[in-house]
């Protein structure tokens, strides 16, 4: 379906809703909520052995075929600024300070259980897979960027560069290769087992035991286990004594730029509700505009006919006048004298005409 089609559907949907066909407006909406996938797939992130190597953005740019970066991946002085994912660069490594100590974390596309991305857009050009990743179908998007406002990670970036047809660009969980029963990009490219691949509740378990374990290493808290209605990629921090740390809960996770205020309800419901109104905005959006134009056609054609009968009872009154000059005219001088009167006023009417109608088209006033 291109997107010409999808517009014509989605504005037929609209005029539906409007009639009262709520099943029509829902289809052209975002769905409430995802149906929970307990055997998806999700990536444990352990930062506490990351060492910032960009290994993974290499791997990542590698299987997708992205553009080469404009510094090579082995220049690690990338890592002295914070950088956000790019059209080009779906995964970056950020380093961040924790306790004096440097932390590197991945950033992607955290394949949220109940994306926000999907919810708003009413294209449906993200889904939620089984497999535990969200995909992208660029070929009925709008450019909208509902989704860039709606996700709670800032994660989807739009192709302002291209002015023909520009796509929103985000991390696939390389789900292609998934189909493939190979492994995401960075996973496999990670030389440090930081990014672990697996079934997400064998991963949870697994962070749960790490934790208990090594107590003193690790946050007592899985990133993304419950935050925004859970994520399929999943984040491990370094714990902070509590004499070193700012007294602060959430702090570790804070420092390495994971929001904690995001609670545990899915994104998708909060942003799903809008998205009722967009097939009835769709519709009458033509509506209103064409009703808008269709009454200054209107008054143009009133002004015209308005115009016209002013002229026209202007030239029978002058008519008149001359019928009256005329007459008097062959009274006192003769009809030759009369005729050659009618001729000459008829002729300087005409030129007053004309001259008038010039000015018209310059803009003057007539």
């Amino acid at each position: 379906m291109n997107r010409r089609k999808f517009l014509t559907i989605l504005g037929s949907a609209g005029v539906a809703s409007a009639l009262g066909t709520a099943k029509v407006a829902k289809a052209a909406g975002g769905t409430h909520t995802w149906p929970y996938y307990e055997n998806s797939y999700g990536v444990l992130h352990d930062t506490t052995r990351c060492i910032g190597c960009r290994r993974c953005e290499e791997g990542c740019n590698k299987v997708n075929n992205l553009p080469g970066p404009d510094k090579p991946f082995d220049d690690l002085s990338v890592l002295d600024k914070p950088r956000r994912m790019t059209p080009n660069a779906w995964t970056v490594v950020n380093k961040y300070e924790l306790d004096g100590k440097p932390v590197f974390r991945k950033l992607q596309c955290f394949h949220c259980n109940d994306p926000a991305c999907a919810s708003a857009c009413f294209a449906k050009c993200f889904q939620k897979q089984p497999d535990g990743s969200v995909t992208y179908d660029g070929s009925q998007c709008v450019g909208c960027r509902y989704c860039m406002v709606a996700c709670p990670f800032y994660v989807p970036s739009f192709e302002y560069d291209d002015a023909w047809d520009p796509l929103v660009q985000k991390c696939t969980f390389c789900e292609p290769r998934l189909r493939e029963g190979k492994l995401p990009g960075c996973v496999e490219a990670c030389p440090m087992d930081a990014l672990t691949f697996g079934r997400r509740s064998d991963l949870i378990k697994v962070a749960r035991a790490r934790i208990k374990a090594n107590p003193d290493k690790y946050a007592d808290y899985i990133y993304g286990e419950w935050d925004a209605g859970g994520t399929a990629w999943m984040v491990l921090v370094p714990a902070v004594p509590a004499e070193h740390s700012l007294a602060e809960t959430g702090h570790e996770f804070r420092a390495l730029g994971l929001d904690t205020h995001l609670g545990n309800r899915p994104m998708g419901e909060l942003t799903a509700g809008a998205l009722g109104a967009v097939p009835m905005i769709v519709a009458f959006w033509p509506v209103l505009f064409g009703g808008a134009y269709a009454i200054s056609k209107r008054r143009e054609a009133m002004h015209k006919a308005e115009t016209e009968t002013i002229i026209r009872d202007a030239r029978e009154d002058m008519a008149n006048v001359m019928d009256a000059a005329v007459r008097k005219i062959a009274e006192t001088q003769g009809p030759g004298v009369a005729d050659t009167a009618r001729q000459a006023m008829a002729d300087a009417l005409r030129t007053r005409e004309e001259t008038c109608a010039n000015r018209g088209h310059h803009g003057e006033d007539k």
